[in-house]
């Protein structure tokens, strides 16, 4: 069936309601809802509606495209069973702690490790990822220190609470690191920015690995992202489950994703670089034997 669980229909056999508040962007909107309506074939119906209508919406799931949708809804109706999508992990996990199973999400970035591994296959010889955050966002990385090891690679985090902290801190990083692996993180890593940390780290012939295709675009070497039909999939799962629970299931990234890559900044630093497709199967290669090797 489509979404990967059995398609749940309404008592009387017509397809269940889901409410869509989108983004505001009509073409992103419209492109999202297609994929949606075509995971979940006649299990569902996609309604748009609008903001003020989310607090009449009773049990009705309601999916908001963006981080603006989701929180213009949990203004109105914190009550209301939502399913986020193209949200961060951290921007989604103090409303999931307050409701869960009632509010869930599919996030639409990579994990970190996914994120490290894609810098390890770029630069082989890589063993120290450098990492900088505020105090405030330094737990955003705790997991992925964690992991680490398993791959033979090791990180150390520079902590930067100013702005006049940040280009002292990076540059302690990139004298530590081989590359820089940045995190959804918008304290530190946002279009006031940017410019500096990428400016910084290619004089220092250093690379950024990413958070999203956004900074690939301006100037990072590299990042992994979630493809919107696999997104789609998965947020046509977690429906079909809530409909036949009541409970969505914990928010997560997608199995599935792809790799950005820039490849005016990898000959501007004389870094030969693999395909994206091929920098893509090596990740998951690793990640595979590491799951083996536990079992």
């Amino acid at each position: 069936m489509p979404g990967g669980y059995p398609a749940a229909l309404a008592k009387d056999g017509k397809p269940t309601p889901v409410y869509v508040v989108g983004s505001g962007n009509l073409i992103l909107d419209q492109h999202v809802q297609t994929l949606l309506e075509q995971e979940l074939g006649n299990s569902s119906i996609l309604i748009p509606i609008e903001d003020k209508q989310a607090s009449l919406t009773e049990d009705i799931p309601i999916i908001t495209i963006g981080a603006g949708a989701f929180s213009r809804i949990q203004k109105i109706s914190r009550n209301a069973p939502v399913l986020a999508l193209l949200v961060d992990q951290d921007f989604l996990e103090e409303f999931i702690y307050r409701s869960p199973g009632r509010v869930s999400g599919v996030y639409h970035n990579v994990p970190l490790l996914h994120q490290a591994l894609i810098g390890k296959a770029i630069l082989p010889q890589a063993t120290r990822i450098a990492l900088v955050s505020t105090t405030a966002s330094a737990d955003l990385y705790s997991a992925l220190l964690d992991q680490l090891a398993e791959y033979s690679l090791e990180a150390r985090l520079f902590v930067a609470d100013t702005p006049q902290q940040l280009i002292p801190a990076l540059n302690r990083a990139l004298s530590y690191g081989d590359f820089l692996l940045a995190a959804p993180d918008t304290s530190t890593y946002n279009p006031q920015t940017i410019k500096h940390v990428l400016l910084t780290t290619y004089r220092r012939n250093r690379i950024v690995i990413g958070p999203s295709q956004a900074y690939v675009k301006a100037g990072a070497l590299a990042s992994g992202y979630a493809p919107y039909p696999a997104m789609a999939r998965m947020a046509a799962t977690y429906l079909n489950v809530f409909n036949e629970t009541g409970q969505f299931p914990e928010p997560d990234y997608p199995a599935e994703f792809r790799v950005s890559v820039n490849r005016q900044v990898a000959r501007s630093l004389n870094i030969p670089i693999a395909t994206r497709e091929h920098i893509q199967k090596t990740v998951e290669l690793w990640l595979t034997q590491s799951g083996e090797s536990r079992q």
